[in-house]
Parts: C-alpha cells; structure tokens; sequence
C-alpha cells in the first residue's frame, strides 16, 4: 500500500557490524546508546574469519569492525562513524562548542584509535591469514620472543596511557573533559575496560583514567554497550 501522501516516514534503522570483544565496535555502540539510535546488531565472528567472507568484504573492504550502514552511507572505521553520528545525529553531542576542547576531544580520540589500540587488536596479536584463529599470541611471541606478547602491549597502553592522563587530569570534571559525556569518553572507556580486563594494567599509575572508568561502569549508554552484554558473546552458562 502506497504511504499517504503527508504521512511521516519512519526512519531505517542503522545497521552496525560488530563484534562483541572488539574495542572499536565497543566504542561505536557507546555512542549510538548516548544519541539514542536503535540499530540492528550484525554479528561479525573474527575468530571464524567471517571479517573475510566476500558478502562482508563488500561492506568494508578492509575487513575490519565496525562498519555502519545508514541507509545508502556505509562507514567502515569507528572514528569515521563517531564523527558522521555527531553530524547526521547532533542530538546529545559528543563535541563541545568550545573550540580548544573540542580539539582536545579530537586529540584523545586520536590517541585511542591511532596510538594504543591498533597495537594490540588481532592482526597483530595473531596471525590472522587463518580461517580459524585463537589469542595465542604467536606473531608478537615469534617477533620479540616467547612469553613477550602480553609485557609489549602493556608497554603501548601505558605509553597511551600516560599520555591521555596528562591531557585529561587538569580538566576533568565528572568525566574526560568536564561534566558532559563526550568523544573522549566514547573513546577512552573501552581501551580502559579492555586494559582492566584483559592485559592487566596497574590503574594506580593512572588515577584519573581510573576514575573515568568506575564512572563508565554507571553509565546506563556505556553498561548496554559492555562486551558481555552482545548478542554474539559466549555465553557463561
């Protein structure tokens, strides 16, 4: 039946390809809850090698998560996509007015994304030109030696880490930059939850970042985009 003419359409809802333990899906999905977007989960197995199945690779050609599809926009990097929701979605935005901050947001973001985070994610932690892949370790063991996979990418969270606590400790308020959620945290709260919970980083290094992080683990946006609580995570039971 034809819509009438006049009469409201609704929106299509986002698509978002992820995967559960990814950090960069993570942050994506923090910011979709804070603008308040529905989307439908598209679960993406890396460990099954689904990132390189030929329907994916039409989707993001680099093979990586996240990518959004926002009708006929499709956006394959999770930096890309905070900046397009913060444009098309201005609604409960991540970048203040203010241009210095605005610029300081930008920088932490960078930080994560450019800095720390590829350091450790699979393609270079594991060997992934295989179909099936596990957390062994085995391309930093064989590049640095064995047993030094976890202590190097320790060394490249806390080089980041530093860094974003000197940037944050004067001008933090309840969160990163002030009182107000913004690309900072989106950014900063899964390479924390990640560091916590999987390489073992000593926060007392970093009492900031550490507080930041018992306030992201109040956030209603920031607990419904937790790893554990993906359609695609293992179950416990």
């Amino acid at each position: 039946m034809a819509e009438a003419a006049g009469a409201a359409v609704a929106p299509a809802k986002l698509g978002l390809y992820s995967y559960w333990r990814s950090s960069c899906s993570h942050r994506v999905r923090i910011a979709l809850n804070l603008k308040g977007l529905e989307y439908e989960y598209k679960a993406v197995n890396l460990l099954k090698g689904e990132h390189s199945d030929p329907e994916f690779m039409k989707v993001n050609p680099m093979k990586f998560v996240p990518a959004l599809v926002d009708g006929d926009a499709v956006i394959g990097d999770s930096y890309a996509i905070a900046l397009y929701l913060e444009d098309k979605y201005p609604e409960h935005p991540l970048l203040p007015q203010d241009l210095k901050m605005k610029a300081l947001n930008l920088q932490i973001a960078s930080i994560v994304c450019s800095g720390i985070q590829p350091l450790h994610n699979l393609t270079v932690l594991v060997r992934t030109d295989l179909h099936s892949i596990s957390y062994c370790h085995r391309f930093i063991e064989k590049k640095v030696g064995t047993g030094e996979s976890i202590p190097w990418t320790q060394q490249q969270i806390d080089r980041g880490f530093a860094a974003a606590e000197n940037l944050v400790k004067g001008c933090a308020g309840k969160y990163a930059t002030g009182d107000e959620v913004r690309l900072a945290d989106v950014f900063l709260a899964p390479q924390i939850y990640a560091a916590v919970t999987r390489f073992q980083i000593n926060m007392l290094n970093y009492p900031t970042l550490a507080r930041l992080h018992e306030e992201y683990m109040k956030h209603p946006a920031f607990q419904a985009a937790l790893p554990d609580r993906q359609p695609d995570a293992p179950s416990s039971t």
